[in-house]
């Protein structure tokens, strides 16, 4: 009777412990593609504070993040939203390189710790590998940007900000007198501030110089540290220049403005009314500022709900979340120096935000080593990807992604 007992217990355990889904998936694989570099013997373990992170410890850094550095909880809703399952786990095909591939074949060559698919709140397919779950919090890198515009978006419309087109110093008297204290809010939505700042990934850059103040024993508070990139190349919002010190002095502003932490702000805007199915985190520095260019962390199933919301034009379940012309705005070409192919080589740029090339509006939340989710709102289709990319970016898997996007808008959204 003992046995049989244990065993009732352990299968209630089994099922309950995860939400029950209608139909096919999360699948979880213990491997990926060269899984032994990346930790898998060791257990994929989290390392130290590197930079860059070593190889044989990015899976464990990217999804317990909070584990190597201070944070903030931004707590779940007391119901999570409903997601619904497809049936059938989604079939799709597509073509790179001249040949033809499936989402399996791209999981087997790329290290994608997570990708999830869905549409208009159906989940349309689900994996994670390394051994990573559903209950890992992946690490946005720069898609906490897009999130800081969104925010953005919602104290102008409860006039905490009166206008974008006021300079920062308006708010964070600190930068008074600095050439990022004069600049336009609106240009540094726009990645366009003109301040000199030099973002690179494989070489000493001005990312790196502010990163070392900010987490360094003597950082000398985030406003005194942006200010010392003092130097304007060409006037604001004349040319687009990305750059981490763009969305840090935002962050600032909407601190002050909104007299709350970004993490208590995002919780009662955004995550609690979106139904977020667990805590999310937002990485502090060394004052307790949150470094709002990078580092919030969150399960794959709520990077959705934020997209599927955003596809939504700022609407989730009924409720207007995010205001509908400020998501409009934020995910349209502004000006001819933010289009794509003007911008970047491919993309283009909006509030803090990437947008496609093409006539359909197409948005995309981007952070280095592979974290991305695209939207397409005209069929409410959303892509998750995490990734422990060696190449912080130009890496050749983002050009792939991008023709497996593609083949899903062509497949499931009614055209290209």
């Amino acid at each position: 009777m003992t046995r049989v007992l244990l065993l009732a217990v352990f299968w209630l355990l089994a099922v309950f412990a995860r939400p029950v889904w209608a139909g096919a998936g999360p699948v979880f694989s213990e491997t990926g593609p060269d899984a032994a570099a990346y930790g898998a013997a060791e257990g994929y373990p989290v390392g130290s504070r590197a930079v860059p992170v070593p190889q044989f410890s990015m899976v464990g850094t990217y999804s317990h993040f909070s584990e190597k550095y201070p944070h903030r909880i931004v707590a779940r809703a007391p119901a999570p939203s409903a997601l619904t399952r497809s049936d059938q786990e989604l079939p799709l095909t597509y073509t790179h390189g001249g040949r033809s591939h499936d989402l399996a074949d791209y999981l087997s060559r790329h290290p994608t710790t997570g990708l999830l698919i869905a549409r208009g709140g159906t989940i349309l397919f689900e994996h994670y590998q390394y051994a990573r779950t559903d209950r890992d919090r992946m690490l946005s890198m720069s898609m906490a940007k897009t999130i800081v515009a969104m925010l953005m978006g919602i104290a102008v419309q409860e006039g905490a900000i009166r206008s974008i087109d006021q300079p920062a110093a308006d708010y964070v008297p600190a930068l008074a007198g600095t050439e990022y204290g004069t600049t336009p809010i609106r240009a540094l939505l726009h990645m366009a501030s003109g301040v000199k700042f030099k973002e690179v990934y494989d070489a000493p850059g001005d990312n790196q110089r502010l990163s070392a103040m900010l987490f360094g024993r003597f950082n000398p508070g985030p406003a005194q540290a942006v200010a010392m990139f003092n130097t304007r190349e060409v006037a604001p919002d004349t040319r687009f220049h990305y750059a981490g010190a763009e969305t840090e002095v935002l962050g600032l502003v909407l601190t002050a403005a909104v007299k709350m932490p970004l993490t208590e702000y995002l919780r009662t805007r955004i995550w609690q009314p979106m139904g977020a199915e667990a805590d999310a985190t937002w990485t502090i520095d060394t004052t307790g500022q949150k470094v709002a260019y990078c580092c919030v962390t969150a399960v794959l199933r709520d990077w959705a709900r934020l997209g599927l919301m955003l596809a939504g034009d700022g609407a989730w379940n009924g409720r207007q979340i995010v205001p509908r012309q400020w998501v409009l705005d934020a995910t349209t070409v502004q000006a001819p120096f933010l289009r794509p192919g003007t911008a970047t080589r491919f993309f283009g740029y909006g509030y803090q935000t990437w947008l496609f090339p093409g006539p359909r509006r197409q948005f995309a939340f981007r952070g280095i080593h592979g974290q991305a989710i695209y939207v397409d709102p005209a069929s409410k289709l959303v892509l998750v990807h995490t990734a422990v990319r060696l190449k912080a970016s130009n890496d050749p898997a983002a050009v792939e992604l991008r023709a497996v996007w593609a083949a899903l808008v062509a497949s499931q959204g009614g055209g290209p």
